[in-house]
C-alpha cells in the first residue's frame, strides 16, 4: 500500500489524483497513526504519574524508580504478546490458532491500564515504606518490615487480577484475548519480580537517597528501636 501511494500512483498518466482506500488501507492507516502517537502517550502518562507520585511521597528518586519499574513490567508484557501472537510460541495452547499480527489498538490500550495498575501497587508499597522509615530512620528495616507485612496483600490482589484477565482467553475475540494475555502477564511479573524483588532491592541500595527532594531534607524520623531490634527486623 505504501509503495502504491508513494511510487506508483503519483506517476499516473495525465496527472490524475488517485486515492487508495478500502479495509486493508484503513487498517494500515490506523496502525501507522497509532504507532506515531504511542511514544507521545507513553511520555504523557509517565510524566503525569511521576508528578503525582512526587507530590504524594515528596521524593524524586522514588518517582523515577516507579517509572522505570513500571516500564520493565509493561515491556515484558509486550514481549510476551509478540512472542505468543506474532511468533506463535504456545499460541494454540493459549487460544491463538496461528501466528498473526498484534491488533492495532491493543498496545495503546494496554499501556495506560497496566501503568495504572503498576502504580497502584507502587503507591501502596511506597507509602507504607515511607511511614515506617519516618518511624525508624532506617530504610533497610522499613523495607523489610513493609515487605513482610504487605507481600500477601499484593500477591492476593494480583492473583485476582490475573484470574480475571485470563478468563478472556476462553472467549472468541482475538483482539480481546491479545490484550488480556498481555495484562495478565504484566500483573504477574509486576507483583512478583518487580514489587517483591526489584523495588525492595533498589530501595535498599539507594538508602537515604530514596527520599531525595530538591530543596528539602529527608523525612524526619522518630526512631526508638535499639540496634538489636533493628537487626531482628532485618532478619525477619
Amino acid at each position: 500500500m505504501h509503495e502504491l501511494r508513494d511510487d506508483v500512483l503519483p506517476r499516473t498518466p495525465g496527472g490524475e489524483r488517485v486515492l487508495l482506500g478500502g479495509p486493508n488501507a484503513s487498517t494500515i492507516d490506523a496502525a501507522d497513526e497509532a504507532a506515531s502517537r504511542l511514544p507521545l502517550m507513553i511520555a504523557v502518562v509517565i510524566a503525569v504519574s511521576m508528578l503525582l507520585l512526587i507530590a504524594l511521597v515528596r521524593s524524586v528518586t522514588i518517582a523515577v524508580q516507579a517509572a522505570v519499574m513500571n516500564l520493565l513490567s509493561i515491556g515484558a508484557a509486550y514481549g510476551v504478546v509478540v512472542a505468543v501472537v506474532q511468533w506463535g510460541w504456545l499460541g494454540p495452547a493459549l487460544g491463538f490458532p496461528t501466528a498473526m499480527p498484534v491488533t492495532t489498538w491493543v498496545p495503546m490500550m494496554m499501556f495506560p491500564v497496566l501503568f495504572g495498575l503498576s502504580m497502584d501497587y507502587q503507591v501502596f508499597l511506597i507509602s507504607r515504606v515511607r511511614e515506617e522509615y519516618q518511624r525508624t530512620g532506617d530504610t533497610r528495616v522499613a523495607v523489610a518490615r513493609v515487605l513482610a507485612g504487605t507481600a500477601r496483600v499484593i500477591t492476593a490482589a494480583a492473583a485476582i487480577m490475573i484470574a480475571v484477565f485470563t478468563t478472556s482467553l476462553l472467549g472468541h475475540d482475538i483482539s480481546v484475548k491479545q490484550g488480556s494475555l498481555g495484562m495478565a502477564v504484566a500483573v504477574l511479573i509486576d507483583a512478583t519480580v518487580v514489587r517483591m524483588v526489584l523495588v525492595p532491592a533498589v530501595m535498599e541500595l539507594c538508602g537515604k537517597a530514596n527520599w531525595w527532594m530538591p530543596g528539602r531534607r529527608t523525612p524526619k524520623t522518630t526512631t526508638s528501636e535499639s540496634p538489636a531490634e533493628v537487626e531482628e527486623a532485618v532478619r525477619v
